[in-house]
């Protein structure tokens, strides 16, 4: 019922990939109002077969804070939508709503994994050399050493099980590429990654431009930084095409060059215009949100993150790297302790 469509996109974004779902036995739990739901599922023939719809009157609404969706959201579709995980009658769940409720109900439904503290948000890039995941981008504002290489690890697994890539690699992101540049938190994060024998394909420090170029096909920061970068770059992008539109449709000559180039044109435009769907990694439980203002393109994207999840060893990957990370603070706080003992005199 979330974002700015609700059920329309998200019945159409059932629909867009229909045979596949029929295929790979993928069915859905629809909550919300279960008379606007069947309206939509008129509309797209042989989608209800594959649904079974949960009513509910109540809806969060997209400015709601989440402290009140965690004391008030009981019973609402996005609760119910995340309360199907625990219970075990869904693998995932997709959700176009409050990003910030849905992270509060995912918490506290959930819970996390292991000893992480809090999700994380990850967003699909292009790049030169492909599509890349870059987080957290917006989740966790301030990050200590342990939360960037949490980060590394959750971002290397779902890199591995949306995108394909058998050993992706892992960059992290800093204000250059040498050893003493970045703040002391990046710079130890960089010495966790380095020496604690992690099953992950490290590269090491990358730089900004490196996100477009495509050098890593993972690349870590802390939330505030990834929003930034992430908004910017959407801004640039949407600037280009419109100014590009605008040049194209200025003079007879131009839209007919725009029209012989239609093809490269809309090739530029899909590489511009990344795959939807932001997990939040590392709940015990799958949940995608969707941009709000998604289309049924931008739903189905997101449908399809969560389905490859549910399909992976996502969280085997997660828990097997978590298990290096707890030996490597815990060789560390003993080396720390051993230093700062005192001297014996004999």
């Amino acid at each position: 019922m979330g974002g700015d469509h609700g059920p329309p996109v998200a019945v159409a974004g059932i629909a867009r990939d229909l045979a596949d779902w029929k295929a790979a036995g993928v069915r859905f739990l629809l909550h919300g109002d279960q008379a606007k739901i069947e309206a939509e599922l008129a509309r797209a023939p042989g989608v209800a077969a594959l649904c079974e719809i949960r009513h509910t009157d109540l809806v969060i609404s997209s400015d709601g804070k989440p402290a009140q969706a965690m004391r008030r959201g009981k019973g609402s579709s996005m609760w119910n939508a995340v309360e199907s995980i625990r219970q075990s009658e869904a693998h995932a769940a997709v959700s176009a709503g409050n990003t910030g409720a849905l992270m509060a109900i995912g918490l506290l439904i959930l819970r996390m994994m292991a000893d992480l503290e809090r999700p994380a948000l990850v967003a699909a890039w292009p790049s030169a050399k492909g599509v890349k995941s870059v987080l957290d981008v917006g989740a966790n504002i301030e990050c200590d050493a342990q939360r960037l290489v949490e980060f590394a690890i959750l971002g290397e697994a779902f890199h591995r099980a949306v995108h394909g890539a058998a050993k992706p690699s892992v960059g992290l992101l800093n204000v250059g590429s040498e050893e003493q540049k970045g703040h002391d938190e990046v710079r130890e994060a960089h010495r966790i990654l380095r020496e604690g024998n992690f099953d992950l394909n490290y590269y090491g420090f990358v730089e900004g431009n490196d996100i477009a170029k495509g050098t890593v096909d993972v690349v870590v920061t802390d939330g505030f930084t990834g929003n930034v970068a992430l908004k910017t770059t959407e801004g640039v992008a949407r600037f280009f095409i419109n100014e590009l539109r605008a040049a194209l449709a200025s003079t007879l000559l131009s839209r007919i060059g725009a029209a012989i180039a239609l093809a490269g044109l809309q090739r530029l435009r899909r590489r511009l215009d990344p795959p939807d769907g932001a997990p939040l990694l590392g709940l015990n439980g799958i949940v995608v949100k969707c941009h709000g203002s998604a289309e049924a393109k931008g739903f189905a994207s997101a449908i399809r993150v969560a389905v490859n999840l549910a399909q992976s060893q996502y969280a085997t990957d997660i828990e097997r790297n978590l298990e290096h990370l707890t030996k490597a603070l815990a060789s560390q706080g003993a080396a720390k302790a051993n230093n700062g003992a005192p001297e014996k005199i004999g």
